[in-house]
């Protein structure tokens, strides 16, 4: 008899402590904020000129580019991705603002080739929102590729290349009329 008492118990103190549980969670279902909104502006108008997400990748021009759903600067973002177009690319994450090229080698010179790492640091167009690591490897005559140093000011006329196309890009969104 004890047993079945026991039993009883840790069934009810079971019972009562799952419903206790689910109490504690009382919430009632909400729907999202905007559900109300206008059903013409569905996720398939998203990118459409004039859509949700029309400044994706070109941003508002009259806040520097820092508009938009990319976390990086729009322009330096564009102007990065312009000037690296002669290399392949092995990621590109405009959400981090992180651009890999491939290896690349110069077509004059096929025992060097060169990688490029892009930084975006930030959503203002500034100087100080760009980093740029440039490498290079020499192919020996064994056909190994060896790593050569690459001075600084490889990287800072890469970084001023890409400001100075930014700050064009900026320009032209401005001039044009909206």
């Amino acid at each position: 008899m004890v047993r079945r008492g026991q039993r009883i118990f840790t069934t009810t103190a079971s019972a009562v402590l799952v419903l206790a549980l689910a109490a504690c969670g009382h919430d009632t279902y909400q729907a999202a904020p905007g559900a109300d909104r206008d059903p013409s502006k569905s996720r398939a108008g998203m990118f459409s000129p004039g859509g949700v997400g029309a400044n994706l990748f070109t941003g508002d021009a009259s806040k520097g580019g820092s508009e938009g759903a990319i976390a990086v600067n729009a322009f330096l973002w564009r102007a990065s991705l312009d000037t690296i177009a002669f290399m392949p690319l092995a990621s590109a994450d405009p959400f981090g603002g992180v651009i890999i090229t491939d290896w690349y080698a110069p077509p004059e010179t096929p025992n060097e080739r060169f990688k490029v790492n892009v930084y975006i640091l930030g959503r203002q167009l500034r100087a100080d929102g760009l980093k740029v690591s440039v490498f290079r490897q020499q192919q020996d005559a064994s056909g190994r590729w060896n790593d050569v140093n690459v001075g600084p000011e490889v990287a800072v006329e890469f970084e001023n290349a890409v400001l100075s196309q930014a700050r064009e890009l900026r320009l032209r969104a401005v001039a044009q009329p909206n």
